[in-house]
C-alpha cells in the first residue's frame, strides 16, 4: 500500500511537531537550569570563597549543559525513530489486512485516524469491484453456457431437416422440400448470429475501442439506419418515424456512433410490442445534440433500469433464442458514448420505453 502525497505530509507533520515541541521544551529547561545553577554557584562562591574563580569557571555549568542537552536530543530522536518503526508496522499489518474478508474495519493509532480513514475506503472499494468483478463473471459464464445450448438446438434443427432432404430425396414433395429449406435456412442464420455474439464477448473484453473522428450529418445517419431496419421493422409489423432537424452536423467516430444507434434500435425493435411504432429524435440544445429512441413495450423495473447498461446483462431472462444477444449490447454503447464524452440513460413509464442519448456537437 503506497500512502499519497497528503497523507505522507500529514504523517510528518504529527511526528515533527511532536519532536521539535519536545526538543524545544527539553532545551529551555536544560538552558534555564544551566544559566540559573551558574549564577547560583557564582553568588555563592563570590559570596563566601575568596579567590572563587581560581578553582571555578562557568564553562564547567554549561558543558555539562550541553552533554545533557546531547543526551536529550539522542534520547526524543531514538523515540521518533521507534514510533516511525512501530507506525510502519502497523501500516504493514493494515496492508495484511486489507483484503480479509473477515476483518470488517481495519483500526490504527489515534495519529493514523486519517489513513485509517482512507485504508478502509479503499478496502471497501476493493471488495466492491471484487464482488462487481465475480458477479460479471458468473454473468458471463452462464450467457456462454445459454448461448452453448443454444448452439445446439438450430444446428440440431438444420442437421434433422438436411437428413430428412438428403434420405427421403424422391418421396418429399416440391412444397416440403422448400419449407425444409426455408426452416433450415432460418435456423443456420440463427447460428451465424450467435456465432457473432461469441466473437462479440470476445472483442469487447480482449480490445480498447478506439475513436478515429470526422465530421458526419447525423440526419443522414440516422436516415440510412432506418433504411436499414426496414425488412426487420416490416416483419415486426412495425413503424420508425425520424424527427430531427435536416443535416445536423455531428464531430465523432461515424462507425462507433452508428453502432451505438444500430444496439438502440435493434434493442427498440425487438422489445416491441407488434404494431406499435419505434420514434427517433433529436434536439439541438447548447453545444449539444440530444438523441431519444422510443418505443412501446413491457415496462422495465426500476431495479432492471440500474442494470440495463452492465456487461452481460440482459432484461429478458428467459434467453430467448429469437431475440435478445449477449448482453452486450446496450454496454458497448455506454461505453462508446462516453468515449465522446456524452451520456446515456434509460427511462420507463407505464409502457414507454426511452434511451437517452446526449452528445457534444464537437
Amino acid at each position: 500500500m503506497k500512502l499519497n502525497k497528503n497523507e505522507q505530509n500529514y504523517l510528518l507533520t504529527i511526528l515533527f511537531k511532536s519532536y521539535i515541541l519536545q526538543s524545544v521544551i527539553c532545551s529551555g529547561i536544560i538552558l534555564v537550569c544551566t544559566v540559573s545553577l551558574d549564577m547560583g554557584l557564582t553568588w555563592v562562591l563570590d559570596r563566601y570563597v575568596e579567590h572563587y574563580y581560581l578553582i571555578y569557571r562557568g564553562l564547567y555549568v554549561y558543558m555539562v549543559g550541553l552533554i545533557l542537552w546531547v543526551v536529550c536530543i539522542l534520547y526524543l530522536t531514538y523515540k521518533l525513530l521507534k514510533k516511525v518503526v512501530n507506525y510502519v508496522y502497523e501500516l504493514q499489518a493494515a496492508t495484511g489486512k486489507l483484503f480479509d474478508k473477515s476483518v470488517d474495519y481495519i483500526e490504527l493509532s489515534p495519529e493514523l485516524s486519517e489513513i485509517a480513514i482512507n485504508i478502509n475506503r479503499l478496502k471497501q472499494e476493493a471488495e466492491n469491484n471484487a464482488r462487481l468483478a465475480q458477479e460479471n463473471e458468473q454473468r458471463k459464464n452462464d450467457l456462454i453456457m445459454y448461448l452453448a445450448h443454444d448452439l445446439k438446438t438450430p444446428l440440431s434443427s438444420v442437421i434433422g431437416y438436411l437428413t430428412l432432404l438428403h434420405d427421403d430425396e424422391q418421396q418429399i414433395s416440391q412444397e416440403l422440400r422448400e419449407k425444409y429449406l426455408s426452416i433450415s435456412l432460418d435456423k443456420a442464420e440463427r447460428l451465424e448470429d450467435l456465432i457473432n455474439e461469441f466473437f462479440e464477448i470476445t472483442r469487447f473484453n480482449l480490445s480498447n475501442i478506439t475513436l478515429q473522428y470526422s465530421n458526419i450529418n447525423l440526419t443522414r445517419l440516422l436516415e440510412q439506419l432506418i433504411y436499414e431496419f426496414k425488412p426487420i421493422l416490416k416483419e415486426k409489423k412495425l413503424k420508425c418515424t425520424l424527427n430531427s432537424t435536416s443535416d445536423i452536423m455531428l464531430h465523432c467516430d461515424a462507425n462507433k456512433i452508428q453502432r451505438v444507434f444500430d444496439n438502440l434500435l435493434r434493442n427498440a425493435v425487438i422489445y416491441s410490442y407488434t404494431d406499435t411504432e419505434v420514434a427517433i429524435t433529436t434536439e439541438l440544445q447548447e453545444n449539444t445534440i440530444v438523441i431519444t429512441f422510443e418505443n412501446f413495450g413491457n415496462p422495465i423495473a426500476e431495479e432492471k433500469l440500474k442494470l440495463i447498461f452492465e456487461q452481460f446483462y440482459r432484461v429478458d431472462t428467459s434467453r430467448n433464442t429469437t431475440s435478445g444477444g449477449a448482453g452486450l449490447g446496450l454496454a458497448i454503447a455506454k461505453h462508446i458514448v462516453e468515449l465522446h464524452k456524452g451520456t446515456i440513460v434509460a427511462h420507463s413509464k407505464d409502457e414507454c420505453i426511452k434511451f437517452i442519448v446526449t452528445l457534444p456537437l464537437s
